[in-house]
């Protein structure tokens, strides 16, 4: 196998210094990432450290990414399977016909980690003590949830107050669906559960060790119910926080894979040219990101639908594309990512880039430009969880001021910019990356809808409100018929284009980088968080 020698011992310096080498550990050292065929150990890179690591209380990419291969959901989004739907925990959902109840068909033979049978009370505790009350995303789908029915060990009947379409339950379960052991949990204080971090599961891969600063470790889970998987021995994730850190590690050898762009956009041209390593785009489809840019409508110039459109006029989308995704992201059209032909609708309002009409639009709205060049001022706030949010924020002050408005920059942590944005609206304009997540009902209504208490992350706090549009989403909510909701999808699209109550910019899904020995990469849509149970290595 080929490999890029230059300079490796000032990479591996650099590397030393994003993140504790572990050779001090029990564990063998791993200068050269381990490979062995029919088994061996996987080394991954990961840039955050949850300390909370149950997928179902924090529904978040950072947590799946470890957690997914442990403890698994009902089903798991699939390029193949009918309605691209794999069942996992569950091997077939019927819906009623008057949408207030769904059944499932529960796989038989699956056991805990621990040994115990997992059954039908197991998705009841689950779905009824923390999807529904305590999780992130579950607190939408399953928000007229009454009673999951246990009629026997392999059958869970959920009932609801309200019909609930079937259509969104189906493509909410790979996101809201982890189901943890009532055993385990039953009688416990849920959120400080010692099994939040030592999970116990169903999955390919069991719980072994976790070391603060260091690494989490998998260990292949022998009982498995899924015939000859898992393929690997072994998962160690190791904490690098340094992007170019875990670069420099996939050059050494020091690990096999990078996933969720862990590697800066930036290099991804040269180090696709290194012998060994290939750079995977598929295996993240149904994880779409949007950069948008949240509006105060508090403000009175902004709630001026002309100021709106002026500024979505004065951005260029081709630049943020070629420029800041170094072409690994595409330009929005609407609050629906074009990668979701389920619900996508290309005939929206569009604003293509144009200062010329922008600053017409302005001058229409009676905001003129001082003798200082300047028509009035703005505070923004870029999110600072990406490099790519953050940088957006630069270039989105600089086209502001081609037009006059002159922005100010309020950079903070990530904790203080949901506090400043989400709960004390400390904002005029911010950058933000909401996840589209299959369906609009999660995550995607709740940014434009009004009514939200404040402090709600990631939702509407700028104070927008149109009752034609809260009246679709709310019809959707409770639209049976798959196609009738679809097209209230729709509509909803058209309103948010045209009414601009935040402004989409770009959508975009991550990157993985990999040595060439890494088998089944992107084998379906949400690859980077499910099981990896069919992942390999090859000598």
């Amino acid at each position: 196998m080929g490999l890029m020698r230059i300079d490796l011992l000032s990479r591996r310096r650099l590397l030393q210094s994003a993140s504790a080498l572990v050779a001090s550990t029990a564990l063998p050292a791993w200068s050269r990432a381990q490979e062995a065929k029919g088994g061996g150990r996987l080394v991954v890179a990961a840039d955050s450290e949850p300390k909370n690591l149950n997928p179902a209380i924090v529904a978040s990419n950072g947590v799946f990414f470890i957690a997914s291969k442990v403890v698994e959901p009902l089903a798991e989004a699939s390029y193949t399977a009918p309605g691209g739907l794999a069942p996992r925990l569950a091997t077939a959902w019927d819906g009623s016909v008057d949408g207030l109840s769904v059944t499932f068909r529960l796989r038989d033979g699956v056991k805990w980690h621990d040994g115990k049978d997992f059954t039908s009370a197991d998705v009841a505790y689950s779905a009824m003590n923390v999807w529904k009350p305590l999780q992130n995303l579950g607190r939408v789908v399953f928000a007229n949830l009454l009673a999951v029915d246990t009629p026997d060990p392999l059958t869970a009947v959920f009932r609801f107050s309200k019909p609930t379409p079937l259509q969104l339950i189906r493509n909410a379960l790979p996101a809201v669906s982890s189901v943890i052991p009532k055993h385990v949990f039953e009688g416990t204080d849920i959120a400080k559960n010692p099994a939040n971090l030592n999970l116990v599961g169903t999955g390919p891969f069991r719980f072994a060790e976790y070391r603060p600063g260091e690494y989490y470790r998998l260990t292949r889970n022998a009982d498995y119910w899924g015939k000859d998987e898992p393929k690997l021995d072994e998962i160690i994730y190791r904490i690098l926080p340094d992007r170019a850190g875990a670069a420099a590690a996939l050059e050494a050898e020091e690990i096999h894979l990078a996933a969720f762009s862990a590697v800066p956009l930036s290099d991804l041209d040269r180090i696709s040219k290194v012998p060994g390593i290939q750079v995977v785009t598929k295996g993240y489809e149904a994880l779409t990101y949007q950069l948008v840019v949240e509006i105060n409508h508090r403000r009175k110039e902004l709630s001026d639908l002309k100021v709106r459109q002026a500024i979505a006029h004065a951005i260029n989308r081709k630049f943020v594309i070629d420029t800041i995704f170094v072409g690994y992201a595409t330009a929005s059209t609407g609050p629906v990512p074009k990668n979701a032909p389920e619900f996508y609708d290309p005939e929206v309002a569009s604003y293509p880039f144009d200062t010329r009409k922008a600053n017409a639009l302005l001058d229409e709205a009676g905001y003129p430009k001082g003798t200082d060049g300047v028509r009035f001022s703005l505070k923004l706030r870029p999110a600072p969880y990406f490099n790519e949010t953050k940088q957006f924020g630069y270039y989105l002050r600089q086209a502001l001021a081609a037009i006059g408005i002159e922005a100010t920059l309020g950079n903070a942590d990530a904790a203080a910019h949901q506090v400043a944005v989400y709960t004390d609206h400390d904002f005029d304009l911010a950058v933000g990356p909401p996840v589209f997540r299959g369906d609009p009902a999660i995550s995607t209504t709740i940014l434009v809808q009004s009514g939200l208490p404040s402090g709600v992350p990631f939702s509407n706090q700028g104070g927008y409100e149109n009752k034609a549009l809260d009246s679709v989403i709310a019809k959707a909510a409770e639209t049976i018929d798959a196609e009738a909701r679809t097209e209230f999808y729709r509509q909803f699209q058209k309103i948010v284009a045209a009414d601009l109550p935040l402004i989409n910019v770009a959508e975009w899904g991550f990157i993985t980088v990999a040595r060439d020995t890494v088998l089944n990469v992107p084998d379906n849509p949400r690859w980077a968080v499910s099981n990896w149970a069919d992942t390999a290595l090859r000598s």
